[in-house]
């Protein structure tokens, strides 16, 4: 997936059942390189979400705005936006992230082997 791709992405995520929604999100998650996402980051549009977490279902939580669980999440550190610094150390390191959209944010995880 290419940035481009991004930006073309499906703004309407939410609509169907929650296994298709699900369904929908996964198809449109892939591996990227960290700089394909830079721009995203500069606007303030990329999120992080631990690897602790099941990306799909955070995106999910997103995508029908789950707002209680986003603050459990933020208030553990596992969501949070993307910090300058590990930017920076992505960027150096040419980190490979999984990658999904919920207009305008993506979400960010970086692969732990």
């Amino acid at each position: 997936m290419k940035y481009n791709q991004v930006t073309d992405m499906k703004e309407n995520l939410n609509e169907g059942t929650p296994e298709e929604i699900l369904d929908k999100i996964n198809r449109e998650t892939s591996k990227m390189q960290w700089t394909e996402l830079m721009p995203f980051f500069a606007k303030g549009m990329a999120i992080y979400v631990s690897h602790t977490l099941d990306l799909i279902k955070v995106a999910h939580a997103l995508s029908v705005d789950n707002k209680e669980q986003f603050e459990t999440w933020t208030k553990e550190g596992l969501v949070a936006n993307v910090t300058d610094e590990q930017a920076s150390a992505w960027h150096e390191s040419n980190v490979v992230v999984w990658a999904t959209v919920i207009k305008p944010w993506i979400l960010v995880q970086p692969i732990v082997d």
